[in-house]
């Protein structure tokens, strides 16, 4: 009796510490259950489209072979069209972002769970990994059949996946576990780099400057749809309402390649257009191209005219930069503030050949075997733009600012977010 006032007087849910996590295969199914989240965001507009317009040759497992090539897509994997593999490379970054962010949250979630629990909360991590990738391993399988519209490369479809999954999942993780070991000093001299939190201002800076450049690219590119027979071509392409549905889904993953495309236009190298095809502000060669709603929104061919006023979206862009470094540089000397710019400068270059490499690739053999902005070319543009613009801008800014003292605070407000561009020290 004694025995059983004990047991009873235990908290039922109460489980040892030791026992307190959960097992590996819980973990492994939760990165199972991510990977099918992500794969329903495809699989749920495709088989909506087949059944509002399913064709005779049309099978319900050709639906789920188009739907998880186009997951694999949305992970930057390449893939092969028709009977002679024409490769397929252009990855739709609306996906992408949809598939990151979710992964994202599933790391953060999983970091909050397993923190403080030591090698545990690494272990559920890789199981977590596993089960997305044994997913990512069915769908490459599935899409490997010749009958397949889209058809998988074995290994650089798995790397890919893998590849993306670490670095969102992992970022999760980072964020939810307190984002440990975060940017410190970097390694100059106290002359030329001044101390004091000068790092978070140059990552504020830098990502100042790549949202003002997707805002004035959203711009270009607004103002290209508005110029262009975007509307045309789709009521000419677009037949019922699977049609019209199948299109309107392709432009909008598309979207944000074609910000892409606008900025690396704004920015003065401009973007190919299939091979020997170039669409740049200071003129424009066009080739035969697909009947597609967002190709018809290409400028014309010809030489500069009004098209040169989209390079004042990065000069904008990067003098908005300057005076939000010129918070700080009243406190720096003129060598350290020139430093900061210089390097916000340095760093823009990488991720500008990051976004350039995304946003573009191929849809095919011959002339569409280029597509995008050249990446080198779009990152080492970005850098051009931030040394001539924002690194004389900040020194001006601090000039200026330490003449005549503080001036008025000036406050931007986009949705959640606010942005302090003059704000007194």
């Amino acid at each position: 009796m004694r025995a059983m006032t004990q047991l009873m007087g235990r908290p039922i849910l109460g489980l040892p510490s030791e026992l307190e996590s959960r097992s590996a295969l819980a973990d492994l199914l939760a990165g199972v259950r991510t990977a099918l989240l992500t794969l329903s965001v495809v699989a749920v507009p495709v088989f909506g489209l087949w059944v509002l317009a399913p064709y005779g040759d049309d099978s319900a497992q050709g639906a789920a072979r188009t739907a998880f090539g186009l997951w694999l897509l949305g992970h930057g994997a390449p893939l092969a069209r028709g009977p002679e593999a024409a490769p397929v490379t252009v990855t739709p970054l609306l996906l992408t972002a949809v598939v990151t962010a979710l992964l994202v949250r599933a790391g953060r979630r999983l970091a909050r769970r397993a923190r403080g629990r030591g090698f545990v909360r690494w272990r559920s991590p890789l199981a977590a990994y596993a089960g997305y990738l044994l997913v990512a391993a069915g769908a490459v399988a599935q899409c490997a059949d010749p009958q397949a519209a889209l058809r998988s490369r074995a290994l650089p479809d798995l790397l890919a996946v893998a590849a993306l999954t670490a670095g969102a999942f992992g970022y999760g993780l980072w964020g939810g576990l307190g984002r440990p070991g975060q940017l410190r000093r970097l390694p100059l001299s106290a002359a030329l780099w001044p101390a004091g939190g000068a790092e978070r201002v140059a990552l504020r800076a830098l990502a100042v400057w790549a949202g003002a450049l997707l805002a004035g690219g959203g711009a270009v590119f607004v103002v290209a749809v508005v110029l262009g027979s975007a509307g045309h071509g789709a009521q000419r392409l677009g037949g019922g309402s699977a049609g019209w549905l199948g299109m309107l889904l392709a432009c909008l993953t598309l979207v944000p390649n074609a910000l892409l495309w606008s900025v690396s236009y704004a920015l003065g190298t401009g973007f190919a257009v299939g091979a020997g095809g170039h669409a740049g502000p200071l003129g424009t060669r066009l080739g035969a191209v697909p009947d597609f709603p967002l190709l018809a929104v290409l400028p014309g061919r010809g030489g500069p005219d009004w098209h040169l006023l989209a390079c004042g979206v990065p000069a904008a862009a990067a003098v908005l930069t300057a005076l939000l470094l010129g918070r700080a540089a009243v406190r720096w000397s003129a060598p350290q503030a020139a430093a900061v710019a210089a390097v916000v400068a340095l760093a823009a270059a990488p991720l500008g050949v990051l976004a350039g490499w995304s946003a573009g690739g191929a849809l095919g053999t011959g002339r569409m075997s280029e597509l995008g902005p050249v990446p080198w070319q779009f990152g080492l543009a970005q850098s051009a733009w931030l040394l001539a613009v924002a690194v004389p801008g900040v020194l001006l800014a601090r000039w200026w600012r330490t003449r005549t003292g503080p001036g008025p605070v000036v406050r931007i407000r986009v949705g959640a977010y606010r942005l302090v561009c003059w704000p007194a020290p």
